[in-house]
């Protein structure tokens, strides 16, 4: 059996292992101390210059690390480094997790907590929900889960396929970069600039390969998969992001709701453009749809892989 369908199934199950030093908090504490030591010139060629720095090494001791963890388990013992290459493998998914914290929301939603739901919110977003209302948050939570889709679900799948947990840990540095210092604030414009634009770079094909899931996971959830892709076309470059607007204008035909607006970001006003159109009311229920449409879009990207996987290595050995 694939050692990617069990790394799947471990995720599915377990979620991130909390009890366990997690790769991603790791990579976190090592672009902190970078950002930290390298991040005090106020010229910005400068700032550039050593963001590509922490950039780069953050991606490539990440890329070692994993590397040379499968290799001197493995050599310890077959089966032991089948099993790192499976735990490592898992920890760049994120599907539990998004599900958890997306169902979160709706259950506190379904008590009419709209306070708890900002809360739980607010561990899902940048963005500040302390002022939210009820359909802002649905909309926020459901926007969410589409752009996670992409970044925790097909991402990181797109790269175990391709290189296994070497590449996927690493494009899981890229990602982490890009939500630490990948900002368009006064301390991050520069400094962040190199880590926004590979992170553009790395999720350029998997965003598109999910935009084509989303309709087809539509279909699967009884939802409009002609509304998600025709969406999807039509107001997927419409956001700064050459990524992020694919899966959300897929989402939103898909659920028949407006998505974007006005978001506001420690303070500072951010106005998004408009996806999709609103054919339904606002309802707690999008929460749950979305998540559906969420987990079936993962598992037909898992069986794609497993099946181009196949079907690659039967050419080879023909």
């Amino acid at each position: 059996m694939d050692l990617i369908l069990f790394s799947y199934i471990a995720d599915f199950v377990f979620g991130d292992p909390y009890w366990f030093p997690h790769p991603v908090r790791l990579m976190g504490r090592l672009i902190s101390i970078l950002e930290r030591t390298l991040n005090g010139s106020t010229h910005k060629t400068i700032q550039r210059f050593y963001g590509a720095v922490t950039v780069l090494g953050v991606i490539a001791i990440s890329g070692v690390c994993v590397y040379a963890i499968i290799e001197l388990v493995g050599k310890l013992h077959p089966i032991a480094g089948k099993i790192a290459w499976i735990f490592l493998a898992y920890t760049t998914l994120a599907i539990k997790d998004l599900v958890i914290h997306a169902r979160a929301v709706w259950k506190r939603l379904s008590i009419n907590d709209i306070e708890g739901a900002r809360k739980k919110l607010s561990l899902m977003v940048g963005r500040d929900t302390e002022k939210l209302s009820q359909d802002e948050v649905i909309q926020a939570t459901v926007e969410t889960v589409a752009e996670s889709t992409t970044d925790g679900i097909v991402s990181p799948l797109f790269y175990l396929f391709l290189g296994g947990p070497v590449l996927a840990v690493m494009f899981k540095a890229i990602s982490t970069l890009d939500s630490m210092i990948g900002h368009k604030n006064e301390r991050y414009l520069y400094f962040g600039w190199c880590a926004a634009k590979i992170d553009d770079i790395a999720n350029f094909i998997p965003a598109r390969i999910t935009g084509l899931l989303i309709p087809i996971a539509a279909l699967f959830s009884g939802k409009d998969s002609v509304q998600s892709l025709r969406i999807m076309f039509r107001d997927g470059k419409k956001q700064d992001s050459p990524n992020s607007a694919i899966s959300e204008a897929a989402m939103s035909g898909a659920l028949g709701v407006r998505l974007g607006g006005t978001c506001s970001y420690s303070g500072r006003i951010v106005k998004h453009p408009y996806l999709g159109e609103q054919r339904r009311p606002i309802s707690i229920s999008l929460i749950k749809e979305a998540i559906t449409i969420s987990e079936v879009s993962s598992l037909l990207m898992l069986a794609v892989g497993i099946l181009f996987k196949q079907a690659v290595m039967h050419l080879i050995c023909l």
